[in-house]
């Protein structure tokens, strides 16, 4: 059973990293003993469980079904040995997803006293300005934004922004600031993920709401990166201010349209739905909304 158990969790770890190297240096194992343990693991169940390739390794469908199955069983018995060790520590991996901006900017400077206190936890940061699929990319906790889709997720509300345009001194003294909605249209518009709206920018202003649909002048697929070209003078751009606060206190950035709203951000620590949380998972939780003082 033991066996098992360590082949399901190298399975795991292989899926995570993408690696038999990667897995293999995480375990303190060489990358032909993995291999040959996730090999066996394939003959015993009757199915391949993993796609190899020379850019990197994958789970297939069934394999990513068969993980979601059992890792709560491992879960479990993490879960079981927590309690059983009785001082709190935490090991194992904790895989967290978010977007690059927010990591960079709150979540990475809130680490190092979680790390501190849990020196055992390794945690994982995905990155990607998406949203991951928590089952298939195997994210023990994602941090999103805006309206959770009803999908039975175990969700907590961090923390609320609000939403807001945003362009360099420079721009404005070359373009002139708008002074209403409609005047965006005059405007260069750069437009990130954390900006696209399918009913456009909505304002709202003593009790009036107007939307606008523009067309972006610069595209880009990273929020960070968005955020730079308006400090770099090319437009202006829509965020929250968690994306922007050092900009907008250094004054390489200033708001624009201030009178009007464009709605609050939420942000939630969201969990896979159908798995029990591991301790990991519940803790780091925990420690985020009471750093951020919600």
């Amino acid at each position: 059973m033991t066996d098992k158990l360590g082949a399901l969790y190298l399975l795991g770890r292989v899926a995570r990293t993408g690696s038999f190297g990667a897995a293999a240096r995480e375990v303190g194992l060489s990358q032909p003993s993995v291999s040959r343990i996730i090999a066996t693991l394939e003959k015993e169940v009757g199915v391949t469980l993993l796609t190899r390739s020379t850019r990197a390794v994958t789970l297939t469908e069934a394999g990513a079904q068969y993980l979601a199955r059992v890792e709560p069983v491992l879960t479990v018995l993490e879960e079981a040995e927590h309690e059983i060790r009785g001082n709190g520590e935490l090991r194992g991996v904790l895989r967290v997803g978010a977007t690059t901006s927010f990591a960079m900017r709150e979540l990475i400077p809130r680490l190092p006293a979680f790390m501190r206190t849990h020196p055992a936890l390794r945690i994982d940061l995905v990155l990607v300005d998406r949203r991951q699929d928590l089952i298939n990319e195997a994210v023990d906790v994602a941090l999103r934004f805006g309206v959770l889709e009803d999908s039975g997720m175990m969700a907590r509300k961090l923390g609320t922004s609000p939403r807001m345009l945003v362009a360099s001194p420079t721009y404005l003294e070359r373009a002139g600031a708008p002074r209403k909605p409609a005047d965006l249209s005059s405007h260069s518009v750069i437009l990130g993920p954390s900006g696209m709206r399918p009913d456009g920018w909505v304002f709202r202003s003593h009790g009036k709401s107007v939307s606008v649909r523009l067309d972006a002048s610069l595209n880009i697929s990273v929020n960070e990166a968005a955020i730079t070209a308006a400090v770099a003078g090319l437009g202006i751009a829509s965020t929250s201010t968690w994306g922007c606060s050092q900009e907008l206190q250094h004054g390489s950035l200033v708001r624009v349209l201030a009178d009007w709203e464009m709605g609050m951000v939420d942000v939630h620590a969201v969990l896979p739905a159908g798995r029990a949380s591991k301790p990991a998972s519940r803790a780091f939780v925990d420690f985020l909304a009471e750093t951020m003082k919600i």
